[in-house]
């Protein structure tokens, strides 16, 4: 990875690191009514995101990923209008953009990837799926599924874990047996490796590793991102009750913004800062402007086979706007 690498991941990060502080002063204006802040993560997120193939992968975010859509090029203002809790999966494109729907159903994302991957398999698109979720998650039986049946068909997924300390008010040291995610591979017949998730450039090139030999035949892999929520779990959550001030200070030292900082001429983290700022300035602007979607939406999407009540509340409905 040369300068002009490090430059661009920095890039991404710091507006992924912006916009999420714009998320949630948002959040506490009102205009969101909920937000799950992503800060300390973005090394993570960004350095994976950025190794897929946009013209064959697939990414399936948690609802904590902005890191991931700012990485994939996603645009941040339909990204962002999911946490708005008007529209359904927001107002990207998950098809064109190569990145699902967020979920937030905890574990959620990697059987959704798996069976994409087995599709991709199946298909023989030469693909590989990137399945995002925290150490909370790996604790439930979706997960274990998802990656035992990865592993039996040998699919091209990678499960990419991001270990923030935390399954909300729960250590990881409490809910993760034998305390690694990555060490659960080996009993999948599966490749696992843990790496510093802080650090931009060891997550970009474990990520890049693990998805050429997925999309090789080499089967899945689980990576194991160790990294720090540095914020509340979400807007309504106070981290204050379960973790130390002391605790916090200490991971605040590896953030991974201030340490790919480190590596880059004042210029550039300036210039990054520039662009950052307005970045996130534009995306609250928009988001604040769009428009409520139209009422009948409500019925829309509901069902592929409309039932017979909801055509029934339809044709209420319309009777009543034309009254």
């Amino acid at each position: 990875m040369d300068d002009a690498d490090l430059r661009e991941l920095f890039r991404l990060m710091l507006v992924a690191r912006r916009l999420d502080e714009e998320a949630t002063a948002l959040q506490r204006q009102g205009v969101l009514p909920a937000y799950a802040p992503a800060r300390g993560q973005e090394a993570a997120q960004v350095g994976s995101a950025a190794a897929l193939d946009l013209t064959r992968d697939f990414a399936f975010p948690t609802y904590r990923e902005l890191g991931a859509a700012v990485a994939m090029g996603v645009d941040l203002v339909a990204y962002m209008a999911t946490h708005l809790n008007i529209w359904h999966g927001g107002l990207y494109d998950a098809s064109a953009t190569r990145l699902a729907p967020f979920n937030a159903v905890v574990g959620g994302p990697v059987t959704h990837a798996v069976g994409w991957a087995m599709g991709a398999q199946l298909d023989d698109t030469g693909g590989a799926a990137l399945a995002y979720f925290g150490d909370g998650a790996s604790s439930q039986g979706d997960v274990h599924e998802a990656m035992n049946f990865a592993g039996v068909y040998r699919l091209p997924v990678v499960f990419f874990c991001q270990s923030n300390g935390w399954a909300i008010s729960m250590p990881t040291t409490e809910q993760v047996a034998g305390g690694s995610v990555a060490d659960r591979a080996a009993g999948y017949g599966i490749e696992g490796v843990r790496v510093d998730g802080n650090d931009v450039a060891a997550v970009h090139e474990a990520t890049l590793a693990a998805l050429e030999r997925a999309r090789t035949g080499g089967g899945p892999a689980v990576i194991e991102a160790m990294t720090y929520r540095m914020g509340p779990h979400s807007t309504s959550d106070d981290p204050g009750r379960y973790r130390s001030a002391a605790e916090e200070s200490s991971w605040a030292e590896a953030d991974p913004i201030a340490r790919a900082a480190r590596s880059l001429a004042a210029e550039d983290v300036s210039a990054a800062e520039e662009h950052a700022v307005a970045v996130a300035r534009e995306t609250a602007e928009k988001l604040r402007g769009l428009p409520a979607p139209p009422a009948a939406e409500l019925f829309t999407f509901v069902y592929r086979e409309p039932t017979t009540a909801l055509l029934e509340q339809q044709r209420a409905w319309k009777e009543s706007q034309d009254a």
